[in-house]
Parts: structure tokens; sequence; C-alpha cells
């Protein structure tokens, strides 16, 4: 029982904070609006500009950013288990690559917004079974074969993203960079994103104990019973499915699966019971702030998110790395 009040106090400080943050990118803006005025919006109450412009623009919106964060975040951990590699992120094993060359395809043909997410989603989903059948092989998948066939379908992805962004025309190649760099303004159908995000952390939380010994490495983990087999399938169908729908929402945001991982176990270590849930919601929490803010800080016009993420997220965890050395 001692041991659950930290980890209920961290998920319930998480919760706060993801709570407020969906606030501020509901009231933040060229328009700003009072808290009053987004409950009577929320609730359906009020029919004004104001709760035209929460249920439209920012709401789906934020949930996005939130679904996307936290997908990523799960993947990210799921990933770094699954590889035993702290450098390990969703985008590493080439997942990323396909859906760009995907949604980059849709957009050099100028198909509808509903066809380039499409052309993502089934981008990430052919790299996903072709780096599997190309590192499972004759059936010797190991950390290294998956971890060095990713690495080269993501490669072959990036030079085919370059060439397609050398062949976009100019009216094109800013529309293509922005999703690249991560976009979240298109968002407008976030709730499948958020409805996956929990049904993957229900999917894996049976298996947390099984990943706590999986962590201290396979002899261990074969030696008390653990099906290594069957959960490597199973981390890395989920990480590559919840990684494909991030990325098929906002884009390629970059540093959030690398790094909350990293900063929710120097908070409150590494057991995954607690790990994989508290890591979605400050994954949520930390795209959201970070999206409002690439909203507003240069307003009108709009950052990247992707950019927001990094000069957040690495100063913390270079901050954090200097705190904690082991």
């Amino acid at each position: 029982m001692l041991r659950s009040l930290p980890a209920l106090r961290t998920i319930a400080a998480l919760l706060l904070a993801g709570a407020l943050a969906l606030v501020w990118a509901l009231s933040a803006g060229e328009l700003p609006i009072g808290l009053s005025d987004i409950l009577s919006a929320l609730a359906g109450s009020d029919d004004g500009m104001s709760a035209t412009v929460v249920r439209e623009l920012r709401l789906p919106r934020a949930v996005a950013v939130f679904a996307c964060g936290g997908l990523l975040a799960i993947a990210g951990a799921l990933m770094q288990v699954l590889l035993r590699n702290p450098l390990a992120d969703p985008y590493v094993l080439g997942i990323s690559g396909g859906a760009a060359v995907g949604a980059l395809a849709a957009m050099l043909f100028g198909l509808a917004p509903w066809l380039v997410d499409l052309a993502a989603f089934a981008g990430a989903l052919g790299a996903m079974l072709l780096v599997f059948g190309l590192a499972h092989g004759d059936g010797s998948w190991t950390q290294t074969r998956l971890l060095l066939t990713g690495v080269i379908v993501a490669a072959g992805c990036g030079a085919a993203v370059t060439l397609m962004l050398s062949l976009a025309t100019d009216m094109r190649l800013q529309s293509m960079l922005f999703w690249l760099m991560g976009d979240a303004s298109g968002a407008s159908r976030p709730w499948p994103a958020l409805v996956l995000m929990v049904v993957g952390l229900v999917a894996v939380l049976p298996f947390a104990r099984d990943l706590n010994v999986l962590a201290r490495g396979e002899l261990s983990a074969r030696a008390l019973g653990v099906r290594v087999e069957r959960l490597r399938y199973l981390l890395y169908l989920v990480a590559s499915l919840l990684t494909a729908t991030a990325v098929t929402l906002v884009g390629s945001v970059g540093f959030v699966g690398l790094i909350v991982p990293h900063l929710v176990r120097f908070a409150i270590g590494n057991d995954q019971r607690v790990l994989l849930p508290a890591s979605m919601l400050a994954g949520g929490t930390l795209l959201t702030v970070a999206d409002t803010a690439a909203r507003i800080v240069i307003a009108p016009m709009q950052l990247p998110v992707g950019v927001l993420t990094a000069l957040i997220g690495v100063p913390v965890f270079l901050f954090l790395l200097s705190r904690h050395p082991r």
C-alpha cells in the first residue's frame, strides 16, 4: 500500500497537469476565452462565437495533440524495453518514414486531406510489415537485427522523401515540410486516436510485470517463465500501431517518444506498471503545451510543433541527466 501511494500521487499530479494544459489550449489564442465560456461551450449551453471556436477549432486540435503525445510516449517506452536501448524511440524502426512516404506522395499528387491521412497510415503499416518480415527472416529475431533493419528501411524512406520534396511545386512544398515537422492544424478527427491510446495502454498493462523482467535481460526473463517471443511480437505490434496512428494524425513529431519515458523514469523509477500510464499523461501534456505555445508565440504565424518539443524537452532532459548522472 505504501508503495502505491507515491504512484497514485504521481498519476494524480499528471492528470491535473494534463487538465490544465488542455484548459490553456482551449483558452489561449488571438481570441482569449475565459474558463466560464469554455465550460459553457463544452456543456453545449452557448452557441456564440467563442463556443464555436472552442468546439470546432481548439478542442479537436487539443485532443489530437494530447492523444498524439500519449501515443508516442507509450510507444517510446515499449520500444526501449523491446530493443533494450535507451536511445530507442517510436521512429527508430522506420514507421515514421513509411508514413511520410505515403503522406507526401498523396500531397504531391494533390489528393484530398482524408486521402493524405489514409496514405500516411498505409505507409506506416507497410513499413511495419516490411521491417517485421525482413527482421524475422528465418525466425532468429534479435534486437540488433530488428534495429538494423529498421534503420535501413528508415534510410530508404528518407531518400524517397527527399526525392518527392525535390519534385514538389512551391505551392505544395510548404505543406509537405510542415507535415514533416509536425502540424496539428488539420487534425479534425482526433477521437479514434484518443480511444486507441487508452486501448493500447489497457492492452499492455497486464504484461507490465513481464516487461519489468524483460528489461533486466532476456535470459532472466526466460528463466522466470516469461514467454519472450510472444511478448516481443505484442510490443512490436502495439508500439507500431500507436506510432502509425500518431504520425497519421499530427505528422512527424520528434523527441516526445524518446525524452518523455526517460523523464518519467528519472522521476518515479522503471516499474512499467506506473511508467506506462505516467508516460502517456506526461507525453500528452508536453505536446499540448508545446502546440499551444507554437500557436501563440509568434501569432498569427504558427511554428511547427516539433520545434517546440525539442526546445522544451532537450534542456529539461539535460538538466535531469546532470542531476542523475547514473
